[in-house]
């Protein structure tokens, strides 16, 4: 995963073209690169899930407001985490917006150094989800690889079941159930059997 600010992107979405500017030249200041847009749909159009990075998000916005486009994301599972600024903030739309998983939420006029430290929690937070999220989809395909034989085997092995209880539930050989066993941990890649617990959990959780 990227660890210089450069490789990072912090998109800045405000209908005030003042404001759009003024924050986007502070945040490249320290070293981000930033996009800024004035409206909510002009960041959908463009938002790129490659790179890692945040969202600075204005509260009140026409046609599309600050938490729709939060919802809109939501619904496409685009995981970006937010910062909610607001000029004229009810206590309703923090609620809802830190309900929705929001970083946080600054009133205007904020302090410029408070924005930045969440800035640097909020990609923080952008790249262990995507490593987590990366580790994840390389255990899903290790359990892809599975055939339907020796998934049915995991999932009684999970379950608590020995080789011999294994082998009389499906009707199959003991030496059989050892062999798939063997398979398994080959295809999931782990030495020990707690190993592929410990994998297993993960993607569970």
């Amino acid at each position: 995963m990227p660890t210089n600010k450069t490789d990072h992107l912090v998109y800045v979405v405000d209908d005030d073209f003042a404001v759009c500017d003024s924050l986007s030249l502070l945040i490249q200041a320290t070293g981000y690169r930033v996009k800024g847009f004035h409206s909510a749909q002009e960041f959908l159009d463009n938002y790129d899930n490659k790179i890692p990075g945040c969202l600075i998000l204005d509260v009140r916005m026409q046609p599309m407001s600050g938490l729709e486009l939060q919802d809109k994301l939501l619904a496409q599972k685009i995981e970006i985490p937010i910062i909610f600024i607001s000029g004229h903030s009810r206590v309703l739309d923090s609620s809802k917006a830190f309900r929705s998983g929001a970083i946080d939420f600054l009133e205007k006029p904020f302090d410029n150094e408070i924005l930045l430290v969440r800035i640097e929690e909020a990609i923080q937070k952008n790249i262990e989800n995507r490593t987590q999220n990366f580790e994840h989809e390389i255990i899903q395909q290790r359990i892809e690889s599975l055939t339907l034989r020796e998934k049915d085997v995991l999932i009684c092995v999970i379950k608590g079941f020995s080789n011999k209880e294994i082998a009389i539930l499906m009707g199959i050989s003991h030496r059989t159930i050892e062999k798939h066993r063997g398979t398994i941990m080959l295809k999931m890649q782990v030495q020990q059997f707690s190993e592929l617990m410990i994998l297993l959990k993960e993607i569970l959780i």
